[in-house]
């Protein structure tokens, strides 16, 4: 889950983004793009952000982290340490489902907002 969440472009962007407060970010989906073809007026979202929570700034180290070539093995601990805080079944190292994890991940960092 955290390899694939690492290698999507739109959330590389807003986790970057999300590291300056009070930056304003304008969110345009695919399927906004796909509806102008139906000549649809579909408007993108902007979004103001305020400060990034302790969950965000560990997602957000966590990716830079994977995005850099020379770094050899990337652990996750921050992350898992804040996952843990907000989801507590995480803790001891039992065996979870991916989606579980990767629900707690974005509700948490969702609830930051």
């Amino acid at each position: 889950i955290l390899q694939n969440l690492s290698q999507t472009p739109a959330l590389r962007e807003l986790l970057k983004e999300a590291k300056t407060p009070g930056t304003t970010v304008k969110i345009e989906s695919p399927e906004l793009s796909m509806l102008h073809c139906f000549s649809l007026k579909q408007e993108p979202q902007l979004i103001k952000l305020d400060q990034p929570g302790p969950l965000t700034q560990a997602m957000h180290q966590f990716v830079t982290e994977m995005q850099e070539t020379k770094k050899g093995v990337v652990t996750p601990k921050e992350l898992f340490a804040q996952v843990c805080k907000k989801a507590i079944r995480f803790k001891g190292y039992q065996q979870q489902d991916s989606h579980e994890l990767l629900r707690y991940l974005l509700d948490g960092m969702r609830a930051e907002e």
